[in-house]
């Protein structure tokens, strides 16, 4: 089980590593240390700003609670899937690190915000029932990533390098 610290190390680690890997790719790029909702690093090339939110893991999962991208009503029996949380920024570029175990060996994943909001609409209104019916855990695995596995084009063209 992570620790808070060993969670916000790995964070922290993360945002530097998409940061460093953006600046070798010609883009200043600044992160804000989690202290910014949704946003983690804010990029700059070609005249052209962006906010990426980078999520890290040590792990083969990135978790989330449900809520962020879907509408859900709580029944007496069960959780259903009322529509796609239209609050959500489905535009911004998301970058989710598995960190490796040695330095070089980190995998990087790169597509916006609404593909995961439609991942999560997809595969959540299918699902068992968890155990314990208030619990809006989920998740996604790095096998269901993997189209988007060093995607560094979708960078490239949000700053048209």
């Amino acid at each position: 089980m992570a620790t808070g610290l060993k969670t916000q190390l790995t964070g922290q680690i993360g945002e530097h590593l998409v940061t460093a890997e953006l600046g070798r790719r010609g883009i200043i790029a600044t992160p804000f240390a989690g202290n910014v909702p949704e946003i983690d690093i804010l990029a700059y090339a070609n005249g052209i700003s962006s906010k990426i939110q980078v999520k890290a893991i040590n792990g083969v999962s990135w978790q989330f609670d449900i809520r962020r991208f879907l509408e859900i009503e709580l029944t007496k029996t069960r959780q259903k899937v009322i529509g796609k949380n239209k609050q959500l920024d489905r535009k911004l570029i998301c970058i989710f690190v598995d960190l490796g175990e040695k330095l070089g060996q980190d995998e990087f994943y790169i597509f916006r915000y609404g593909w995961l909001q439609d991942y999560f609409n997809k595969t959540y209104s299918g699902r068992e029932l968890p155990k314990n019916i208030k619990s809006y855990h989920c998740a996604i695995w790095k096998k269901d990533m993997q189209r988007h596995k060093e995607n560094w084009k979708l960078i490239e063209r949000e700053f048209k390098l």
